[in-house]
């Protein structure tokens, strides 16, 4: 018989980092896969091109099954923070490519891309805070 060491849930300290790691993951995957039927839409709408959307749903659904992998590791302090990272990088990304007008943007692509910005900063900031309350 074998048994499994693992902490008793409320002895686990990383808890509240795996949650805001997996929603994250869960969330953006679900954008990246309602995206892919949407992709002539939104590239409609925003000022971006087809190719564009597609390319970032894309994205969106290989960087969610990445991270809800991560949230499985038996540690999960080195690959919160490095979400938490990416997530800022993310939201800087967000603010040069309007700044720097890659595509023409509408008024409703602005919106989006300043809105998925906050998202990312919202989730850089709470796996930071769960990244904080995990022991080593």
């Amino acid at each position: 018989m074998t048994a499994i060491a693992t902490r008793r849930l409320g002895e686990s300290t990383d808890s509240f980092l795996r949650f805001t790691m997996r929603a994250d993951a869960l969330l953006t995957g679900l954008a990246g896969i309602a995206g892919l039927p949407l992709a002539g839409w939104l590239a409609e709408i925003s000022g971006t091109t087809t190719a564009f959307e597609y390319s970032m749903s894309a994205f969106f659904i290989v960087y969610g099954i990445a991270v809800f992998g991560l949230a499985a590791l038996p540690s999960v302090r080195r690959a919160g923070i490095a979400v938490a990272v990416a997530n800022l990088l993310y939201t800087v990304a967000s603010v040069v490519f309007v700044l720097a007008d890659v595509y023409p943007l509408t008024t409703t692509g602005v919106v989006l891309t300043l809105a998925l910005g906050v998202y990312t900063a919202v989730f850089a900031e709470l796996q930071y805070q769960g990244w904080r309350r995990a022991k080593a």
